[in-house]
């Protein structure tokens, strides 16, 4: 029997999981969140075999969650489940341990499959998208420099994000300039959409 926490905001979008997953023999839905912050604590507690996790969750975003989960608990294996095709968003997922990448719009009878194979330690990634984060490139930001651009996503101000980040203001100007530079971006604003759209930030 594999033992599946299942982790996703939308209530009837996780009843319908759950409902579809309680139709397989060998496979048992333990625990459901709509939080990513109960993630880790409730893992440690249930044990699951494979936590499927949506990226975009409430409190911390799945990618944190899977990350954290790969290290204090390594026996559960991750399953992203979301409508985040972006190639930048995979790469992310991939270096968080994360061992597959399935899109909400993928077959139902697709998930089964993918948190069997997920269990047994194969990696399931949806073919389109692999071949989409090959073709797309590095991202060419600096650590630093899509830290800043994430805290401006957020609707930081320069002053915010150089408090935030322990930095000087005019530090933080010189990264939003570069990450502008960088992406080709026409401004702070356009840089953002750019880096978001690639999954970077």
């Amino acid at each position: 029997m594999v033992r599946v926490l299942l982790a996703e905001d939308m209530h009837m979008v996780r009843g319908a999981l759950v409902a579809l997953l309680g139709l397989e023999g060998d496979i048992e839905v333990v625990a459901e969140l709509a939080n990513g912050d109960e993630i880790v604590p409730v893992a440690l507690e249930c044990v699951p075999d494979v936590a499927v996790i949506d990226i975009d969750l409430p409190g911390v975003d799945g990618l944190t969650a899977a990350a954290e989960l790969h290290v204090v608990l390594p026996g559960c294996r991750t399953l992203i489940l979301t409508s985040l095709g972006r190639p930048g968003t995979f790469r992310r997922a991939l270096a968080c341990g994360v061992r597959g990448f399935l899109l909400k719009d993928a077959p139902p009878r697709e998930l089964a499959q993918a948190i069997r194979r997920v269990a047994q330690g194969e990696r399931v990634v949806d073919p389109e998208l692999m071949v989409a984060a090959w073709e797309s490139g590095d991202n060419p930001l600096t650590d630093r420099e899509t830290e800043v651009l994430r805290q401006a996503a957020d609707g930081a101000e320069v002053g915010e994000i150089a408090g935030r980040l322990f930095l000087s203001v005019g530090t933080v100007r010189n990264y939003l300039t570069s990450a502008v530079v960088k992406l080709n971006a026409r401004n702070r604003l356009d840089a953002v959409r750019i880096a978001r759209e690639a999954g970077w930030v």
